[in-house]
């Protein structure tokens, strides 16, 4: 099962793939971060597609073209703000990497491409967001196989290591 997730250092916005997913926040209106790198390396016509979609709740996600990225497609998700994990930030998170799967899927998607969702300004902790990414995709590619490969992007080495971690304690 492994050799279909990977990690990889570098940048999720010139990742040639079918699917990347942007850490959207509920607007799908662009931010910071990956969301707001992801807007601008698509090019305004992703903000005007994004904007007939009247947000999204967290937890969900919607997808549309990837316009002038290499990736076909872009899968908004919002990812829940941490507070604690009081508030269903773990189901949030997992309900997250389901979402985005169940539409790559459905559009035919063979390869999809993660960040850290949630783990940046967010605050969610990397340590337990990298095992419920993981454990999430796992359990969905057991079901699903049409998917060929899943890569978490880490843009840098300390989220890169969770993610490692978290996929070889899979095999433990």
């Amino acid at each position: 099962m492994n050799e279909k997730i990977k990690t990889i250092l570098g940048d999720i916005t010139k990742q040639n793939v079918d699917a990347i997913v942007n850490a959207a926040n509920t607007s799908l209106l662009g931010g910071g971060g990956v969301d707001g790198a992801i807007h601008r390396a698509a090019g305004p016509e992703l903000l005007a597609e994004c904007r007939t979609l009247n947000g999204c709740r967290t937890g969900e996600a919607k997808i549309t073209k990837g316009y002038k990225l290499p990736a076909k497609y872009v899968i908004h998700t919002p990812g829940p703000v941490w507070h604690g994990g009081s508030k269903n930030e773990p189901q949030l998170l997992a309900s997250c990497y389901r979402s985005c799967l169940t539409l790559a899927v459905e559009n035919g998607c063979k390869t999809v491409d993660f960040p850290s969702i949630s783990t940046g300004v967010y605050h969610f902790p990397l340590e337990k967001a990298s095992v419920i990414a993981i454990n999430t995709i796992a359990d969905f590619l057991k079901a699903h196989p049409e998917i060929e490969q899943v890569r978490m992007v880490c843009f840098d080495e300390k989220t890169k290591v969770h993610y490692d971690r978290a996929i070889a304690a899979l095999e433990g």
